[in-house]
């Protein structure tokens, strides 16, 4: 039976060989024998470790996403919730570009999405979610909304926007920092009693 940091090592070199094929020929190109190729190692390795194509990329987009410790040591220093929330995605949306098949699997999940972030794992909606739990401490993000609710609401928007930008549609890094304000911000103006219209006045029979 072959030793744990050998079958790790496997799988990092799957995982390694899966991203350079994926970026050169796209998901739907790829095939596990190449990947198996690219890795030095057997087909029936491959599938020993991992059970699809699929798999391997849900193990790449699971890898990306557990990069977030720069971030959080960002976030423990205080550092400006909103300056950082526009750093991290401008990175997502530079990994998404360069990674466009994983993106497109990673934008569209299969599992409707849920209000509170996976608890076992890191994950993007957990990041986002503690970004505005510290924005909501230094008064920048609005404090009577729960942040998970709004991490989805900022992720959905942010989710098309990349999904648009992948389809070839006008969608760059300037925008992404368009989409940050309008959603913090908001799309609709603060209403006032003026703004309220006066009932109909009732008719006298």
């Amino acid at each position: 039976m072959p030793s744990v940091k050998r079958t790790d090592r496997s799988r990092g070199l799957i995982l390694d060989a899966a991203d350079r094929v994926f970026r050169e020929k796209g998901f739907a190109a790829a095939s596990v024998e190449e990947i198996a190729s690219r890795a030095g190692l057997t087909r029936k390795t491959v599938y020993n470790l991992f059970g699809s194509k699929e798999e391997i990329a849900h193990h790449l987009i699971a890898r990306a996403e557990a990069q977030d410790q720069g971030y959080r040591a960002r976030m423990a220093a205080g550092e400006d919730a909103l300056g950082l929330l526009e750093t991290i995605l401008l990175d997502s949306a530079g990994w998404c570009l360069a990674n466009p098949s994983l993106a497109r699997l990673a934008l569209a999940p299969a599992e409707r999405p849920r209000l509170e972030p996976p608890a076992d794992r890191s994950s993007f909606q957990g990041l986002v979610r503690d970004v505005l739990l510290l924005g909501q401490r230094q008064a920048m993000i609005r404090a009577d909304e729960d942040a998970n609710f709004m991490s989805l609401v900022l992720l959905g928007v942010y989710g098309q926007a990349m999904l648009t930008a992948l389809a070839g549609g006008p969608f760059d890094a300037k925008d992404v920092v368009r989409l940050i304000r309008i959603v913090v911000e908001g799309i609709g103006r603060a209403r006032t009693d003026q703004d309220v219209p006066a009932p109909p006045k009732r008719q006298r029979r």
